[in-house]
């Protein structure tokens, strides 16, 4: 599960890490690197930004490795939830993205969010890092959190084997080409019962679903898809948007009128490591995320059928 840091605080860590990948370096980048794939064959994946991998391969070295594989506080640890229960203040929401990295669409996400200093979490598919490994590593330079959605986003029942491929070949891709060791899962169109979800509770992953859904993959209008996200946000809520998978015109439209409108309610924007870490810093017998433990919310996990 990685190495557990105690007495170590999660926010001070991203911002560190944030501040380490964005070091400039005078490497020259190289043409390929070899990973593999759920298949088990090698493929050959280009690589434009060594850069950032030459960074974390010192920082890795300085540190151990410590940071770029935090445990998910042990509450989350196999368990799925919607929302993190957090105190009052402060008043937090994570942005999520999912189906990326994509071409064109991943990359104006990522100009609004920093135009606008916000970090969010990208839950990407592994097939698409392979075919855009650039894009992946852009996102975890600029601060934001990264996570694993399946190496193929496919609906259908997965074997105990067929699972494993999925989530393995995703994580061990992410970590190979920025350095980030995740144990945050998403489960393709919140399908909990078809085979991947189960594998990534069972490897203690964080199962981590939606508790603010935009619908934008239905290609609402820019007005109804803000009032899908701003409608349904709460404290410690977890809202969900596309980066991939389509057009995502209407999302990228939307975006900037999200963000203003949840911070004129308050709202600061915070990643799914740093939402889980405010939920840990609440007393013991508080530590529970809201709505779908697996120990009392069966029926819910067995009926959770989305189409994202």
């Amino acid at each position: 599960m990685g190495a557990t840091i105690a007495a170590i605080n999660l926010l001070p860590l991203n911002q560190l890490f944030r501040q380490a990948v964005s070091q400039p370096s005078s490497e020259k980048p190289k043409l390929a690197t070899n990973v593999i794939n759920p298949t088990n064959s090698k493929v050959s994946i280009p690589t434009t930004n060594t850069s950032i991998s030459s960074t974390v391969a010192q920082w890795r070295g300085q540190t151990k490795a410590l940071i770029l594989s935090l445990s998910i506080p042990s509450q989350y640890q196999g368990k799925v939830f919607e929302e993190v229960k957090i105190k009052a203040n402060p008043k937090v929401i994570a942005l999520t993205f999912d189906d990326g990295p994509w071409l064109g669409s991943t990359d104006e996400i990522l100009q609004i969010l920093r135009r606008n200093n916000v970090k969010a979490t990208f839950f990407i598919i592994g097939r698409n890092l392979q075919l855009y490994p650039q894009i992946g590593q852009q996102i975890v330079s600029e601060g934001h959190a990264i996570a694993n959605h399946t190496w193929s986003h496919s609906y259908h029942h997965f074997s105990p084997t067929a699972s494993a491929r999925e989530i393995e070949a995703t994580t061990n891709l992410i970590y190979k080409l920025t350095g980030v060791k995740t144990y945050l899962f998403r489960p393709p169109g919140g399908f909990l019962n078809n085979g991947p979800a189960g594998y990534a509770r069972n490897k203690k992953y964080a199962v981590v679903l939606w508790s603010a859904d935009s619908n934008d993959w239905k290609r609402p209008s820019v007005a109804n898809l803000v009032n899908n996200v701003v409608g349904g946000a709460t404290p410690g809520g977890i809202a969900l948007m596309h980066d991939g998978g389509g057009d995502r015109s209407h999302t990228i439209k939307a975006l900037p009128i999200i963000i203003a409108r949840l911070r004129s309610k308050g709202y600061s924007f915070v990643t799914i490591p740093e939402l889980l870490e405010l939920g840990n810093q609440l007393p013991p017998q508080d530590q529970v995320a809201k709505s779908m433990l697996v120990k009392s919310s069966k029926r819910a996990i067995a009926s959770r059928v989305f189409k994202h």
